[in-house]
């Protein structure tokens, strides 16, 4: 490759995304912003969601003339790996109500027809790098075999990271005496207290467990790990980490951050046509700090009855609320008590599908988020400065609700005690309430609010000039172009 009179040249990355919106998304902010410090970014993916990305890189490439992100597609033969016709996504088994767990395990390691695929493309093309995603273990062993370094992106934070090495290392759930006995998780900064019932069962036998064990040796043999998360927000992590469980990691976040104009943010992850316009001025009629915003990122689906518990719940707490349902809701709107809608005309929006998240907590109007603390939602509501109302559900989001409640105190528990794949949790009506009231109103709240602001402020100050994300950022395009 051509280098200039200083030797600098330009930076080729590849980016290789779990093929699922939480894992997209993330990823097309990083292409944006290893593009915009002059680097080539070129993301792999499949036919389907290269018709998902393509919009939003030419709207960027528009804005940015003389910017490179590219797309090279993998071809993905669905029915001849034996899953549906057009299950090129995660997402296909929430939005088709599939109760397909198997399908879903099914679809993990049908990913492996890819590894052909990515030793062509690296053979010919040897990249600077290649950031690809956790779930894709084999990537480090193929970018080994043409000395192209891998780095993994988890699309999670340091101190998830952090306590899923602890757990597995000390196993302190097999000193309790119940399954929902707290105790604190050893080794850990902060003493951060846990239940058996939430956490993630990476290990054993099971074909996810032994999946999870390849993922994780894959990493140990990787260049390193870049992290969505920025060290301001969870220092003690971002230094446990590195000394402890990974001696190579860069943060590079918030990466929803990275998304400055209004178009931007209403494009990020954009899936419906909806109208961001319309539900902006109805929020401009709204007090400062007064609106609650519920969603549940784009794969929990809740049945009926606790979809009804959550209209109650808001109802009842007399609160304004934007409330976004992912659901196939084409079953005569069950899911929502008789006369709802009408008795909360003017004080409550239902988006029903996709919304467009990131302008939606940016505005002043909004008090707090009910969130099932994904990490993307997590750190756009932080880099929102918004207070949340935690609700887990599965993943690592239990870790991540300890910390906004037990390290950052910037959110409430809706009171979710387990995975909702092993029972899962109904939560009340009452539940509901008492914790949207919690986040709107009181000393308490203000005093989660204030500290929710100053996070916010750090937020944006790690990734302008001279920040600590800005840096990191810096030390990586340093280390990987010479």
């Amino acid at each position: 490759m051509g280098s200039d009179h200083h030797g600098h040249r330009k930076l080729h990355v590849m980016f290789f995304p779990f093929m699922a919106h939480g894992h997209m998304i993330p990823t097309l902010d990083m292409a944006k912003l290893f593009s915009s410090r002059r680097a080539k970014s070129t993301i792999l993916t499949t036919p389907l969601n290269a018709k998902i990305l393509q919009k939003p890189i030419d709207a960027f490439k528009n804005l940015n003339p003389g910017l490179e992100i590219d797309i090279q597609i993998f071809d993905f033969p669905c029915v001849q790996l034996g899953l549906p016709q057009g299950c090129e996504n995660a997402d296909f088994f929430t939005s088709n109500n599939d109760d397909g767990n198997e399908m879903e395990l099914k679809f993990f390691f049908s990913t492996r027809f890819l590894k052909d695929q990515l030793e062509k493309l690296l053979e010919t093309t040897r990249p600077d790098c290649l950031i690809a995603d956790m779930f894709f273990p084999w990537a480090t062993e193929v970018a080994g075999k043409f000395n192209v370094p891998r780095l993994v992106f988890h699309g999670t934070g340091y101190f998830s990271l952090s306590t899923g090495h602890c757990i597995r290392v000390h196993k302190p759930q097999n000193r309790v005496a119940s399954s929902c006995e707290q105790f604190v998780i050893p080794e850990l900064p902060g003493n951060i207290l846990i239940t058996e019932e939430q956490i993630i069962d990476g290990d054993g036998e099971s074909e996810m467990g032994k999946f999870m064990t390849e993922v994780r040796e894959s990493e140990v043999k990787s260049s390193g790990v870049v992290v969505n998360s920025f060290y301001e927000l969870e220092p003690d992590y971002a230094d446990f980490y590195k000394s402890s469980v990974q001696k190579r990691a860069w943060h590079i976040g918030p990466l929803s951050v990275y998304n400055r104009g209004f178009e931007e943010k209403a494009e990020r992850g954009k899936k419906a046509n909806v109208d961001e316009v319309e539900c902006l001025n109805w929020l401009d009629s709204k007090k400062p700090d007064s609106v609650i915003y519920v969603s549940f990122g784009s794969v929990v689906n809740f049945k009926n009855e606790q979809l009804i518990e959550i209209a109650q719940g808001l109802e009842a707490s007399g609160s304004s609320f934007i409330w976004v349902v992912r659901k196939n809701t084409g079953d005569n709107e069950a899911w929502l008590p008789e006369g709802f809608e009408e008795r909360v005309e003017g004080k409550g929006m239902i988006i029903r599908g996709w919304a467009p998240q990131v302008l939606i907590l940016e505005h002043q109007a909004i008090g707090g988020f009910v969130t099932h603390c994904g990490w993307n939602s997590l750190l756009e509501g932080v880099a929102a400065g918004v207070p949340m109302v935690t609700w887990p559900v599965g993943a690592e989001q239990f870790y991540n609700e300890k910390l906004v409640t037990q390290v950052l105190r910037t959110g409430v528990s809706v009171g979710a005690k387990r995975h909702m794949k092993v029972m899962g949790d109904f939560i009340s009506r009452e539940k509901v309430d008492k914790a949207v009231r919690e986040v709107l109103v009181g000393e308490e709240a203000e005093e989660r609010r204030r500290r929710a602001k100053k996070l916010a402020v750090m937020a944006k100050s790690a990734v302008e000039e001279g920040g600590s994300s800005f840096n990191d950022l810096n030390n990586f395009i340093e280390e990987f172009s010479s």
